[in-house]
């Protein structure tokens, strides 16, 4: 063995994660098994952002240091052999921002000790990783308590010579989520044809933003929920929830290199219709009553306001000669639900991590820290330099719900010749 048995840095309580402004404390340790001359011990604390243009490349082309802090533990001198120990302790800035790891670039921190020996001797040095959660206040974001609603409306034509249109409505009861809540939408389809349209789709996106020499951006499907499509002329609801699970915050406050969004997408493949709603995730849940609208009576939590429409022109003819009446609103079973995370472990399990928060779609109580998730996982990049493909990172510190477990209502709405015969007289186009 040589002289240098053991040299590794231990950080106070086997601590991992921190908070912004809070000291951090640990102990050198060095065992000799024979005299070590040094000319120095030095332990140092650094904090740095660093993006490549290629997935998962160690060669960085964009970097930003938030902080390089040095101690000297001992001058020079000798060590004899046995174990010795080497106290520090740092202050940890007031600002920075949270730990971070993504396929172009990640933020990461470490503390670092270097035994400096003098020559023709070899030098040793050793790094200790740990984890900086900056809570992000939903409640700090504009707008955050205002109603989460989105609209558009599609024409399109079919049979050749005739034409429609379809609305499609999204809308969520919250615009900021924290780990561990439940994310309820609703979607409201108004086919105002002739023509089924496809089955309706939500997906929770996320899009890694990452500055090299020109912005490269990664997006990828945390989730996807499948419904039933809407029945010619006819109104439909679908309702569904989605478990939130450990991902990294939104924005990522103080960096400049990396920025995270994150979007819940609801569309129809025929007719082409697509909605678009952000969504922030964050570590305070939003303590505002959501501003959205009322339900009327009979209608679910979130509905939006029904409204019967009348006969496109193209189609009054048809409507006035005894036309199918627009049937009363239905509900959408879903078909299926997926996850796309592969089921890495939780942070929960690293020493020093906060525990996770409730799965009952509460916030946690306050005395509960909030859950670090510094992965993106594997990620899907519309864009990147070379001809590399995507390669998962290595972190184990995302652990997705199991949608495959759950139940859902699988009744399907009522056919065309049920919904015709039950229907009101009243509603009938152009009444």
């Amino acid at each position: 063995m040589g002289r240098v048995q053991l040299f590794e840095i231990l950080l106070s309580h086997g601590r991992v994660v921190y908070s912004p402004g809070e000291p951090l404390s640990g102990t050198v340790r060095v065992r000799l098994g024979a005299q070590l001359p040094f000319r120095a011990i030095r332990v140092s604390c650094t904090g740095s952002c660093r993006v490549s243009s290629k997935a998962n490349d160690a060669a960085w082309v964009s970097e930003e240091s938030y902080f390089n802090s040095a101690l000297s533990l001992a001058d020079k001198g000798s060590l004899p052999a046995g174990e010795h120990d080497f106290p520090f302790q740092f202050l940890l800035p007031a600002a920075v921002p949270t730990s971070f790891e993504g396929s172009f670039g990640k933020i990461v921190y470490q503390v670092r000790a270097t035994i400096d020996t003098p020559r023709f001797f070899r030098d040793h040095q050793c790094s200790c990783a740990f984890y900086i959660l900056s809570p992000l206040n939903l409640n700090s974001i504009p707008d955050i308590e205002q109603p989460n609603v989105a609209s558009t409306t599609k024409k399109f034509s079919y049979k050749l010579v005739r034409t429609g249109s379809v609305v499609l409505t999204a809308s969520t009861e919250l615009r900021g989520y924290v780990v561990g809540q439940v994310l309820r939408l609703q979607a409201d389809i108004e086919n105002q044809s002739g023509k089924d349209t496809s089955p309706v789709v939500a997906s929770l996106l996320q899009k890694v933003s990452y500055k090299a020499k020109r912005w490269i951006c990664d997006v990828r499907a945390i989730a996807e929920v499948e419904g039933a499509g809407a029945k010619a002329w006819r109104q439909a609801h679908w309702q569904q929830q989605i478990l939130v699970p450990a991902l990294p915050q939104s924005v990522l406050p103080g960096c400049s290199l990396i920025h995270v969004d994150y979007y819940l997408q609801v569309s129809l493949k025929v007719p082409e219709a697509t909605v678009t709603l952000p969504v922030f995730i964050g570590d305070i849940a939003v303590n505002h009553v959501p501003l959205s609208p009322q339900p009327g009576p009979g209608q679910p939590l979130g509905a939006l306001p029904l409204v019967v429409p009348s006969a496109p022109p193209q189609e009054e003819a048809e409507a006035a000669a005894g036309g199918p009446p627009f049937a009363d609103p239905g509900s959408l079973f879903t078909k299926s639900c997926s996850q796309q995370l592969p089921p890495f472990a939780a942070l929960g399990s690293v020493p020093g991590a906060p525990e996770p928060r409730p799965q009952d779609g509460s916030p946690a109580p306050h005395p509960l820290a909030p859950a670090l998730c510094i992965s993106t996982g594997a990620t899907v990049p519309y864009f990147a330099e070379g001809s590399g493909g995507p390669v998962p990172t290595t972190s184990t510190l995302i652990q997705p719900p199991e949608y495959s477990s759950w139940g859902h209502p699988y009744e399907a709405p009522p056919s065309y010749e049920q919904s015709c015969s039950g229907a009101d007289p009243g509603l009938t186009p152009g009444s």
